[in-house]
């Protein structure tokens, strides 16, 4: 599940050059008896099976670095319950040394894991069946900010980023110029390049208040 995402693009050129690493820890690895159980029936009834606190807290105690301290590693739950994950939690954990996400599975986790975790993250108010997708999108967010993994400036002038991190990137153009009647903007085709900022300043406040108002 994680292995197809992290074989292309972007991320797989920033594993091939050594600029991040990333570890897939089996939970299993850490699992009870024979058949390396790692969940079990919710005590009080309900639908689901839960993950078990001492198999969690023991793959959390194998998988830190021991070298570093605590202000360069962190432990995240995704979660529903947590808070929602945007490009500002994303730059932050990215200058973390080590990052260990655990993915939640399952009908969810022991809540005494909690006590064990720097915090929760969601990627939504919506349910899925576990936490290896989310996990993904938080991985590849964050690994964009490792040094030299992007060009200089390319994350910058993105969505959400830069000085004017609440507004959405401004409108982009390639070739034709004309397609079924549709041109693009006559400004961005005649190179005076103060003229060019001042649009994409303007066209980006403009789709924030069309399409994101919230966000202002």
């Amino acid at each position: 599940m994680f292995e197809g995402p992290f074989s292309h693009s972007i991320i797989k050129r920033a594993l091939n050059k050594n600029l991040l690493e990333i570890k897939l820890i089996d939970l299993r690895s850490f699992g009870i008896g024979k058949h390396k159980t790692v969940d079990d029936k919710p005590y009080g009834g309900g639908a689901g099976m839960i993950l078990r606190v001492d198999v969690l807290k023991k793959a959390i105690d194998e998988t830190r670095d021991k070298t570093l301290n605590k202000s360069e590693e962190k432990v995240i739950l995704m979660d529903a319950s947590g808070k929602t994950f945007n490009q500002k939690n994303a730059e932050r954990l990215s200058k973390l040394k080590h990052l260990i996400i655990i993915c939640g599975h399952y009908e969810g986790v022991d809540a005494r894991v909690r006590n064990f975790i720097d915090e929760e993250i969601s990627v939504g108010d919506f349910i899925l069946t576990g936490g290896e997708i989310p996990a993904i999108l938080v991985t590849d967010a964050v690994a964009r900010y490792a040094e030299n993994v992007l060009k200089k400036g390319v994350i910058e002038a993105e969505s959400f980023s830069g000085d004017d991190n609440s507004h959405l990137e401004y409108p982009q153009y390639t070739r034709p110029d004309v397609f079924e009647k549709l041109s693009v903007p006559k400004i961005l085709r005649e190179g005076n390049h103060g003229k060019i900022a001042e649009w994409k300043k303007e066209a980006s406040k403009k789709r924030t208040e069309k399409l994101r108002p919230d966000l202002l």
